[in-house]
């Protein structure tokens, strides 16, 4: 989702791109890099090394980085079961996933780094009718759910952006809005991306915002 995935090719639509943007024009002088690709998770290889094993090398590799976001965990939740992507894999339990969180948090906060994280998403009947509908399943909602909460509650962020409460759909709550679904329930469209990124405090990411 970080990567763009579903928005328009070469047109800078994803939401860290919406961001840039505002940040440059406040005259701010900060650059963002956006580390993201499609399919990774916290915990497991998938299309790619695991955020725990490339966090030092990707991330805080960078000079001055001050400040990381993290919208990562929806992968490890939908890819294992019955259905899904990598079915011989065993479904994580939100702890799984949290602990996985601690770690990035150590290693951010003891290279001087702020962390802060990003809700995960709605994604109720993502890839539904496809071979690999079974990456949304109602057991898997509430492993999403108990992870958001300890992301909005746990106190180990430096700060939380509300991914999840901005791409909701009011009238039926575990969906994406459809005027910001590419239509597979999971990935934003290019309003949708751009709504992400205005529901984000420019002034968090600074450090000022706390």
């Amino acid at each position: 989702m970080t990567d763009g995935n579903c928005s328009t090719p070469d047109a800078n639509n994803r939401w860290p791109d919406h961001i840039a943007t505002r940040l440059q024009e406040a005259n701010r002088n900060v650059a963002g890099v956006n580390e993201a690709f499609s399919g990774n998770r916290v915990l497991t290889d998938g299309m790619g090394v695991n955020a725990l094993a490339r966090f030092d090398s990707d991330v805080l590799s960078h000079p001055q980085v001050s400040t990381v976001v993290l919208m990562m965990g929806i992968n490890d939740i939908g890819w294992p079961g019955e259905n899904a992507i990598t079915p011989e894999d065993k479904i994580p339990t939100a702890e799984d996933i949290i602990t996985g969180y601690k770690q990035l948090i150590d290693r951010a906060n003891a290279h001087g780094v702020r962390i802060v994280a990003a809700t995960l998403t709605p994604f109720a009947d993502t890839f539904k009718g496809l071979p690999t509908e079974g990456y949304y399943t109602p057991e898997k909602e509430k492993i999403r759910v108990a992870v958001n909460e300890w992301i909005r509650t746990g106190g180990g962020f430096d700060g939380v952006i509300d991914f999840d409460k901005v791409m909701e759909d009011p009238a039926r709550p575990g969906y994406i809005r459809d005027d910001y679904d590419c239509g597979d329930n999971l990935h934003p469209n290019d309003a949708g991306y751009k709504a992400m990124a205005e529901a984000v405090d420019p002034e968090l990411l600074l450090g000022s915002a706390d």
